[in-house]
């Protein structure tokens, strides 16, 4: 099993602390982000782990020579430009085998068991399948009863974008910043550089199918913003992490 982390990020929202290192090595815990997300995928099977990184990428590179973690590890360099979250995983495709993949960006902190997700994705026939919680979000997904991707509502602008036109009983979900990606992807993704993955999830699922997918244990916690740095740090006193 094979994983990609989003670890590529400015970190803007985590000032002061990422002023001199990359958000992936702010510590909860006593921890990097890193280093949580790493153990807990290598825990759930996981084997071969990509990480991307562009801000202070040196501090990454060299942290994960350092730290030998009992995993396959490659990086997935955009030192000269940072490429969003789409543009990140298209260029991590050399890194990547021929098969299903996790994707999860390094500061999200989550009781999502990513071996069964992994494995819900692969017994279905999506493209990708897009972890989602009822959760409070001024950004929400919108499936059909189905749970077939068919749009994206901001709440705060009033920005509705529904690539299959007006779809009835569409329900609002929020993205955990969790999915699992089919190698189809790479073939069928039509933006290029640097894109979001969920502009390109919404332009494939016109002709593809976009998963959700409801985890029984889905607690989702963004380590995004200093304050929710402690909130990180009950949820592993809790879980055990």
């Amino acid at each position: 099993m094979q994983s990609l982390i989003l670890a590529a990020g400015l970190g803007t929202r985590l000032k002061p602390l990422t002023d001199s290192r990359p958000k992936a090595l702010v510590e909860v815990g006593g921890k990097t982000l890193l280093e949580h997300q790493i153990v807990r995928l290598r825990e759930h099977g996981f084997t071969r782990i990509v990480v991307n990184v562009h801000h202070f990428a040196q501090q990454v590179k060299d942290f994960l020579a350092s730290n030998d973690f009992g995993v396959d590890i490659a990086i997935s360099d955009e030192t000269n430009l940072l490429l969003d979250t789409g543009g990140g995983i298209l260029h991590a495709q050399h890194l990547l085998a021929d098969e299903p993949f996790l994707v999860q960006n390094v500061d999200i902190f989550t009781s999502i068991n990513p071996r069964e997700m992994l494995e819900f994705h692969t017994n279905g026939n999506a493209m990708a399948t897009l972890a989602v919680s009822k959760r409070l979000s001024s950004r929400a997904l919108l499936f059909n009863p189905t749970m077939q991707l068919c749009g994206w509502r901001n709440s705060k602008t009033g920005e509705v974008k529904l690539p299959l036109g007006e779809v009835p009983n569409l329900t609002d979900y929020a993205f955990s910043g969790v999915h699992v990606v089919s190698p189809q992807f790479f073939k069928e993704v039509k933006l290029t550089v640097a894109f979001s993955v969920i502009d390109a999830y919404l332009q494939l699922c016109k002709e593809h199918t976009i998963s959700g997918y409801l985890p029984q244990n889905g607690f989702v916690l963004d380590v995004g913003k200093p304050e929710s740095l402690a909130k990180a740090e009950a949820f592993l006193a809790e879980s055990g992490g």
